[in-house]
């Protein structure tokens, strides 16, 4: 157990037996006649809704801990992603909302840093980056424009806005919250 000033976010939190995971703190301090409190953010993490809760600095929280095993990611059906522990081929699910907007940059074969709770599967942590290739793209302008840009489709299907001297078949990191261009990981092939 901790006290509600000692939480950070990225902290799991146990409470009315559900589990959240804190993505937001502020601390408030009292003046006059407001007390002092912090201003938590919760997400439920297995169904995905937010919540906000206020605690005194001195109130207690439990906390819960996590295991966190590197799985490989093996294929995404409707609604759920599936992952395998290479060691002991044991197969984890992951409901689609836990993993949000980041899923679209998961390949088959990749490694990916999977929350289990109690032996059950709860979120994926994902590197900030991903290497992707590019799937196609239009001709480069040649232009005093340095920085036009101009739209690429990568391998997994997302369209993202590259720079002009890119071309099918470079590799290209990318952002995975944003889902925007970093640079190029593969020289210009001529």
């Amino acid at each position: 157990m901790l006290t509600a000033s000692e939480l950070k976010e990225g902290f799991v939190l146990q409470r009315q037996d559900r589990v959240f995971r804190v993505t937001k703190v502020v601390h408030h301090a009292g003046s006059g006649q407001m007390v002092s409190f912090v201003a938590l953010t919760l997400k439920d993490v297995r169904s995905g809704h937010m919540t906000e809760v206020r605690f005194k600095p001195t109130d207690r929280v439990e906390t819960a801990e996590l295991d966190k095993r590197a799985l490989e990611f093996l294929y995404k059906d409707a609604e759920t992603f599936h992952f395998m522990d290479p060691e002991t081929f044991e197969q984890y699910d992951v409901p689609e909302r836990n993993i949000g907007a980041a899923g679209r940059f998961l390949k088959e074969g990749m490694k990916a840093t999977v929350e289990l709770l109690a032996g059950e599967a709860i979120s994926v942590h994902f590197a900030k980056t991903v290497t992707l290739s590019v799937t196609a793209t239009g001709p480069g302008i040649r232009d005093t424009q340095s920085s036009t840009m101009k739209p690429a489709t990568l391998e997994n299907g997302l369209e993202i806005l590259v720079p002009q001297f890119i071309v099918t078949g470079d590799l290209v990191r990318v952002d995975v919250e944003s889902g925007a261009y970093i640079d190029r990981t593969t020289p210009h092939r001529a």
